[in-house]
């Protein structure tokens, strides 16, 4: 029994802990194994960069964050655009699998990384995959791994800013990850107390969130935090056409990222003093919390009894705590999005929590 394993994408938390749940699972299962390490993600797969695992490799790596394999973005958009050299990496993918004679590869990978490997379930390639990434926005799944020790990091960010914010009583925004969705600053932002919380789910009016400071001070608050999406975005950007936002961004002022376009908004006008603070890759380091070392494992023992019963096509998800499976073909090109109407988005708003749209 020969086994491919890869790792795609961004890296995060819990990825050694998942690779980690799968092996121990099936060296128990199966007397002679043979797990194949991919380097760099499909990288690896492509350009037949790989090397033979043991099991001393998957001891002492549930605590480790990163990757032990190493991982690299491979754009979904472009797998069927041949390389610099001319090489087709949909049938160089192909070869490597064959030529290795694997039973099964094992993607671990976020939305684009899902993509690609049903795009190789489609070729005809034996694959169970596992939900990676810190946005949580895997569609079929209830959570993934790396989430909640991404939460962890940007909600200590929140809380380390609480006490610079009340010393100098300045508005503080802290921007978290998350081009698209906003579950990891709606999770964090609550957990972390902040007054203010901007997702891509829910475009802000500018107006909406002066008037939520100016109404902080008024109760003589001396100082305000928003939480801040990446991606956060306003009605007035919202309304318009990608072309139209493109030409907008080419003549105005050009910010680093939203938070700071955002903090100049504020200081015009208020007249407060704002500061921006950006954990960025922060949110993807250190060690996987104690949550996601016990979700990771659960999903890799899955995955390899999906591999011991010949199940392939599946990506591993959770639903309501249950460890079950979803097919690929229907997680592929799909976003789990934060719903603006959703119990948390009312419950945040009954504490008193700004979204910026009214």
């Amino acid at each position: 029994m020969r086994i491919g394993m890869l790792t795609s994408g961004g890296d995060c938390q819990s990825l050694n802990a998942t690779m980690r749940g799968v092996a121990k699972s099936l060296y128990k299962m199966f007397d002679d194994l043979e797990i194949i390490g991919f380097e760099d993600g499909y990288k690896g797969l492509i350009y037949a960069d790989y090397h033979v695992m043991k099991p001393s490799d998957f001891s002492g790596i549930l605590t480790e964050g990163g990757t032990i394999l190493g991982t690299s973005r491979q754009p979904f958009k472009l797998m069927r655009v041949p390389d610099d050299n001319g090489l087709d990496k949909v049938e160089a993918m192909k070869h490597t699998y064959k030529k290795l004679k694997l039973e099964c590869l094992v993607v671990l990978g976020g939305n684009g990384s899902q993509k690609t490997a049903n795009l190789l379930r489609e070729e005809g390639l034996n694959i169970v995959s596992l939900p990676k990434t810190i946005d949580n926005d895997l569609w079929g799944t209830d959570m993934t791994f790396g989430f909640q020790s991404a939460v962890n990091v940007a909600t200590n960010a929140i809380d380390c800013i609480h006490t610079t914010a009340a010393s100098h009583g300045r508005v503080f925004i802290v921007e978290v990850m998350g081009h698209k969705v906003g579950w990891l600053t709606l999770h964090a932002g609550i957990a972390g107390g902040a007054d203010i919380i901007l997702l891509p789910e829910i475009p802000y009016d500018i107006n909406v969130v002066v008037d939520a400071l100016r109404e902080r001070s008024r109760q003589g608050k001396r100082f305000s935090i928003l939480a801040v999406a990446e991606g956060a975005i306003s009605k007035e950007d919202a309304s318009l056409t990608k072309k139209e936002l493109k030409e907008k961004k080419k003549t105005g002022v050009v910010y680093p990222s939203v938070a700071y376009e955002l903090g100049a908004r504020i200081e015009e006008m208020t007249g407060q003093e704002v500061r921006v603070t950006v954990p960025g890759h922060m949110q993807r380091g250190g060690e996987p919390c104690p949550y996601d070392r016990v979700l990771s494992t659960r999903l890799g023992a899955e995955a390899a009894l999906l591999i011991k019963n010949k199940e392939y096509g599946y990506m591993v998800s959770v639903d309501n705590n249950d460890i079950t499976k979803v097919p690929l073909e229907e997680v592929a090109g799909k976003l789990k999005t934060v719903d603006p109407s959703c119990s948390m988005i009312r419950e945040a708003k009954m504490v008193g929590i700004c979204f910026g749209d009214e």
